[in-house]
């Protein structure tokens, strides 16, 4: 792009975003050669608190955007959409990629007619059907995250990448595909609430600003800026996260699992209460279900948990264990199960134990653990009149500590 049509773009600029249409009239000066104008970055009503602070001062910088003569900024204007187009023009030196459009309500004389152009050309802005562009109407947030993820070229890995915003289905059939590449890029930024795009809204000036500068750190042009609100950082450095020590209290089907000191056996465990953060997300929803199995440990059992299944079928691996529980009940020859194993569920080794030592065969009514005991256990119980079974309550034995930070979904 020349100089003189740069000079030009800036004159278009300073009159559709630092004066306001119709608002003041405009008294452009020549500099004297060699002199050189200072850039207002700093505008009276943007404190330095304020969510898109960063990016405004920055295009301001590159002189990108401009404020207005009083020294303000006014954020929360509305941006038309030919004072988009300026700039976009002003922000972007793409290649043409199709021929000027000759739009019947942007005449040659109209201050932004150039931009609207060159926007065209480069593929950012299109117009509606019979050629009609309609510089003057507002443009929605949807429409400036459609342009500039059209204009880069941006696809998509997965149109679904939308289902981050809670009013997903807001948004319009013909903009899903270019919002999802936009999310993928990190161009959206939405403040105050990062998971609402809010796509039909009228874009403000602060929120083209943050789009434009996204768009810019995209493609490598400015610095990262770190921000809460831009959607993808925010989730990367903010992955919702179980501790490791947290205690994830579960429950069981049963009241009683019974099994030999050396048997392992399967089970799966259903967490009690949700596990939430500071903030009150659930991390871990109550209902999930936890599996792994019991294993040897010293002269007891203890649980080791493999697997988080999270309502709604998720899937995370876990590391987590209970205590060693070592409490014992002894089952005598010829005796019955009768009310010490009522109800309770048995390990396979400890089920055949059971019946082989007192005879009962009412044990095989009882639900039964798929696992292993080892042989040498089973060959020193059988043909004794005793047999000593680990018995554990799951709701009091099994409470769980997270060993390893585990990485969740928020809901």
């Amino acid at each position: 792009m020349s100089s003189a049509f740069r000079l030009k773009s800036g004159t278009a600029l300073l009159l559709a975003l630092g004066l306001g249409i119709g608002a003041f009239t405009p008294i452009i000066t020549a500099a004297p050669v060699g002199a050189q104008t200072q850039t207002q970055t700093q505008f009276t009503d943007i404190s330095s608190g304020y969510w898109a602070r960063d990016f405004i001062t920055a295009l301001a910088a590159r002189n990108i955007i401009a404020g207005f003569p009083d020294g303000t900024f006014r954020p929360d204007e509305p941006v038309t959409r030919a004072q988009f187009a300026a700039m976009v023009r002003q922000a972007f030196n793409q290649s043409s990629v199709r021929s000027a459009t000759s739009f019947v309500d942007v005449p040659a004389n109209y201050w932004a007619a150039a931009a609207i152009s060159e926007a065209n050309m480069m593929g950012f802005l299109s117009g509606y059907p019979g050629n009609v562009f309609r510089p003057d109407e507002n443009i929605p947030r949807a429409q400036v995250l459609v342009s500039l993820s059209n204009g880069l070229n941006y696809t998509a890995s997965n149109q679904n990448s939308v289902q981050v915003y809670r009013d997903a289905n807001q948004i319009p059939d013909y903009a899903v595909a270019s919002l999802a590449a936009a999310t993928e890029r990190r161009l959206v930024v939405n403040y105050p609430d990062v998971q609402a795009l809010r796509p039909n809204q009228i874009a403000t000036r602060a929120d083209v600003a943050a789009f434009i500068y996204q768009a810019l750190a995209s493609q490598n042009q400015v610095a990262t800026i770190n921000s809460p609100y831009i959607v993808g950082q925010q989730q990367q450095a903010a992955q919702p996260t179980v501790p490791a020590g947290t205690v994830l209290s579960v429950a069981y089907e049963s009241d009683k699992v019974v099994v030999l000191p050396d048997e392992t056996a399967a089970l799966t465990l259903n967490v009690a209460q949700s596990v939430t953060d500071s903030s009150g997300r659930v991390l871990i929803p109550a209902g999930s279900q936890v599996v792994g199995e019991l294993r040897p440990s010293g002269s007891g059992s203890q649980f080791v948990a493999q697997e988080l299944v999270l309502v709604g079928g998720q899937r995370l691996a876990i590391n987590a264990t209970s205590q060693t529980v070592t409490t014992t009940e002894t089952i005598r020859q010829g005796g019955t199960f009768g009310e010490t194993l009522a109800g309770a569920v048995l390990g396979s080794g400890a089920a055949a134990a059971i019946a082989r030592t007192t005879g009962d065969q009412n044990v095989g009514a009882l639900e039964v653990l798929a696992g292993t005991a080892t042989g040498a256990t089973l060959g020193r119980i059988f043909g004794r009149n005793r047999v000593d079974v680990i018995a554990i309550n799951p709701s009091r034995d099994l409470s769980l500590t997270v060993n390893a930070p585990l990485t969740v979904s928020a809901r």
